[in-house]
């Protein structure tokens, strides 16, 4: 069994909760909190289920002086990224190992510079621990998914990568509202912040497929577009007005030789009939042109039939399953190219319908 302490109990951190209670190779042993008022609650009360004994806490040294093999980090990283990198560098110097869903652009090792990469390889070498960032998207749907497809080509010239979901029920106000824009102008110049925000963000996976593939970058370049709403609707607690922002759809390339080979591309809505001539779907769409041409769809939804949520089920599992591969690996900051195949193996559910 592979201890685990879970950093955060937010959206990603109640599934990575679930998760960790269900995996029959990890036992939870402790939980970080950020607000006081959430300091004292036995873990089931974040995530369901029966009562664990394992009490939230703020107090990280205790925590981090606990016997545990990894911490499940899913703490918020996006307006705090320094923050997050400090914490992932304190854990690891503590000797544990991490698995993590932010700051998303550390998918791959060089997302976030050279500097970052060496301070964080340097904490995994001093506590002799592994550190693996990870989730959905950015994360599988965007690096295993797509090259273990171009592994069955004879020779591929693109490979694009499509995410197509409805973000009403993604509750995550400041990005939906703020980062995104949705329900304001049509004239903002930002999607997710200031230009070159979405290479930071998504370059990380272009360079970890381009890494997989062996080829160079040129470059990173983003290209983007909003879309008004034609009629005003409820999302979120609030109304987007008719002729505001209802849509966002952009695309994070990787260049190579003077042509974008390598994209990453997302087509948001926050209503399913905004826009329609734009792809539609409920997931992801694989492009992979060449000899032969590939497309692979997969849909993703929960047991309510939410794809948002499931994807944000779906960040949560990817790290917690990869946890008993994370602990055997090499010391070192990891990507997915140092992992072997994460499979559902001990997962089966005979409770649930075929």
């Amino acid at each position: 069994m592979y201890r685990v302490i879970q950093w955060s109990t937010g959206n990603v951190g109640q599934y990575a909760l679930r998760s960790i209670a269900v995996h029959p190779e990890l036992e939870l042993v402790g939980l970080w909190v950020h607000s006081k008022d959430k300091v004292g609650r036995d873990a089931a009360s974040f995530a369901g289920g029966e009562p664990t004994g394992i009490l939230s806490t703020d107090d990280a040294d205790a925590l981090l002086a606990m016997d545990a093999d990894c911490v499940c980090f899913t703490a918020a990283a996006d307006t705090r990224m320094e923050a997050a990198v400090d914490d992932l560098c304190r854990i690891l110097e503590a000797g544990k190992n991490v698995v993590a869903s932010s700051p998303v652009a550390l998918i791959h090792q060089d997302g976030l510079g050279p500097e970052v990469r060496q301070r964080l390889e340097a904490a995994c070498q001093q506590g002799g621990a592994s550190l693996f960032v990870n989730g959905i998207d950015p994360g599988w749907a965007n690096d295993i998914f797509p090259l273990t497809f171009t592994g069955i080509v004879e020779r591929w010239s693109s490979v694009r990568i499509q995410e197509i979901v409805n973000y009403a029920t993604y509750d995550q106000p400041d990005i939906i509202f703020g980062g995104m824009g949705f329900g304001g102008p049509l004239d903002n110049d930002n999607v997710f912040g200031p230009p070159g925000t979405l290479p930071l963000m998504w370059g990380g996976t272009v360079r970890l497929i381009a890494e997989g593939l062996g080829v160079e970058l040129d470059e990173i370049r983003e290209t983007w577009e909003r879309a008004p709403t034609p009629f005003s609707f409820d999302a979120l607690g609030r109304t987007i007005e008719k002729g505001t922002c209802a849509a966002v759809r952009f695309e994070v390339q990787g260049i190579v030789g003077g042509q974008p080979r390598i994209v990453v591309e997302h087509v948001t809505r926050m209503h399913d009939d905004v826009v329609p001539d734009w792809p539609q779907g409920h997931g992801y769409v694989l492009n992979v042109k060449g000899e032969p041409n590939l497309e692979c769809r997969f849909d993703m939804y929960d047991s309510t039939g939410d794809t948002a949520l499931a994807g944000t089920g779906l960040t949560a599992t990817r790290i917690t399953n990869a946890i008993p591969a994370v602990c055997q690996a090499r010391t070192g900051f990891l990507s997915a190219l140092d992992l072997p195949l994460v499979t559902g193996k001990g997962l089966l559910d005979e409770s649930m319908a075929p």
